[in-house]
C-alpha cells in the first residue's frame, strides 16, 4: 500500500495541509481541537510520523506520575493487569500520564510499606494491592500527609486513611460462591476454601460471606477451617491431595485467592473430581482450559479493563480536586464465567 503522506493526513481531518505541517513541527501555536483532529487521522492512517505529533501534543500537557505496586510479577493475572493499567494510562489524551509500577515478591507488610515509602518524592499517587497491616497503614498516613492518596486495589488495606478502594464487592463474591456450591452438589458434605493469608481484607470478606450464607440458606453443608496457601501453586496441590485423602465426603472447594493451579492439578489426579464442585479466580489460559475439561465448575473475573480506567480517572480528578473528606469505595461486578460460557 502507499505511505500516507501528509496530504492524505490533511484530507482525513478535513485541515489544510499547512495546518498538520505546523501540528507535525510545532512552527506556529495550533489550537489543542485542532492537534487532536491531527493526530486522530495519522493514528487511522498509520502516519509514520504518528508519535512525533502525539509527542508534539503532549509537551504541552500536565504531567502526572503514578506509582502502582502489584503481586507476583510472574502471574499471568498480573500481567494482565500491568498491560490493562498501561492501556488505561495511555487512552488519556488530555494529560500525560506515566506510570511506575513495581513488583512486590514476598508480600510481607513491611515490604508493601517500603516500597509504598520509597515511591515518596517521585510520585502524585499511589495505587497498591497487599496485605492490610498497621505498617501499611502507618505508610499510607505518612504519604496521605506529604499530601500523596493511595488507592487500595482488589483487597482493601488502610481502610480510614487510604482515599478510596477500587474492586469487586467481596463480600457478594464469597456469597455468590456458596451459593454455587451449594446448587451445584447433588448433596451436601463438605466444603473446602483456600485463603492467600490471614492479613488480606478482601480474602476475609469473601470467607465471611461464604460461610454467612450457608449458615443461612445450606445448613448441611459442612465448611472446613479454611486453610492459608500463600498464593503457591504447590503448597495448594499438596494441602489440596492431603484434603481429599481425608475427606471422602468433599463435594466443594472454592479457592478465594491465588493458587488455583495446585487446586486444578489435584483435581486433575483424584478420580472423584467430577464430584466436587470447584470455584477459582481469574481467567487464565490454565483456568479457562479446566473449565472447558469441566475440571473446575466456575470462574469468578476481576473486570480489570473497567477497573483501570476508572482508576487512572479518579487519580487525576483526586490531584487536580483534593482528596476526598471521607474515604470511598469504587466497586466493579465480577464476571462469571462457566463452561457453557466459554
Amino acid at each position: 500500500m502507499k505511505r500516507p503522506t501528509i496530504s492524505d493526513v490533511a484530507k482525513a481531518a478535513g485541515l489544510s495541509v499547512a495546518t498538520v505541517d505546523r501540528v507535525l513541527n510545532g512552527r506556529l501555536p495550533v489550537r489543542e481541537e485542532t492537534s487532536k483532529k491531527v493526530f486522530a487521522a495519522a493514528e487511522r492512517l498509520s502516519f509514520h510520523a504518528t508519535n512525533i505529533i502525539r509527542q508534539r501534543m503532549l509537551a504541552d500537557l500536565p504531567v502526572y506520575s503514578f506509582g502502582i505496586i502489584l503481586r507476583k510479577e510472574r502471574q499471568e493475572f498480573y500481567q494482565s493487569f500491568a498491560s490493562e493499567l498501561q492501556l488505561a494510562a495511555a487512552a488519556v489524551k488530555d494529560r500525560h500520564i506515566q506510570l511506575t509500577i513495581q513488583y512486590l515478591k514476598t508480600g510481607e507488610p513491611t515490604e508493601l510499606s517500603e516500597m509504598m515509602l520509597g515511591m515518596s518524592g517521585k510520585i502524585s499517587a499511589i495505587a497498591a494491592t497487599g496485605p492490610d497491616h498497621h505498617d501499611v497503614t502507618a505508610a499510607v498516613s505518612a504519604l496521605k500527609s506529604k499530601g500523596i492518596p493511595t488507592f487500595s486495589l482488589l483487597t482493601d488495606l488502610a481502610q480510614g486513611v487510604r482515599e478510596a478502594y477500587l474492586g469487586t464487592n467481596n463480600m457478594k463474591v464469597g456469597r455468590s460462591a456458596a451459593w454455587m456450591i451449594s446448587k451445584l452438589s447433588p448433596n451436601p458434605g463438605k466444603v473446602l476454601l483456600f485463603l492467600g493469608g490471614h492479613r488480606f481484607h478482601g480474602h476475609s470478606l469473601r470467607e465471611m460471606g461464604f460461610r454467612a450464607y450457608m449458615r443461612e440458606f445450606a445448613p448441611k453443608f459442612q465448611v472446613l477451617d479454611a486453610l492459608i496457601n500463600l498464593e503457591t501453586r504447590q503448597l495448594t496441590y499438596e494441602m489440596m491431595m492431603d484434603t481429599l485423602s481425608r475427606h471422602p465426603d468433599l463435594v466443594g472447594v472454592y479457592c478465594i485467592g491465588g493458587g488455583m493451579e495446585g487446586v486444578i492439578e489435584a483435581l486433575n489426579q483424584s478420580p472423584r473430581s467430577d464430584q466436587i464442585a470447584c470455584l477459582v479466580n481469574e481467567l487464565t489460559p490454565q483456568s479457562r482450559q479446566a473449565l472447558l475439561e469441566r475440571r473446575i465448575s466456575g470462574v469468578f473475573q476481576t473486570p480489570l479493563r473497567e477497573l483501570c480506567s476508572d482508576l487512572i480517572s479518579t487519580m487525576i480528578h483526586t490531584i487536580e480536586h483534593g482528596m476526598a473528606e471521607s474515604p470511598g469505595q469504587r466497586f466493579f461486578p465480577a464476571h462469571l464465567w462457566v463452561p457453557e460460557s466459554l
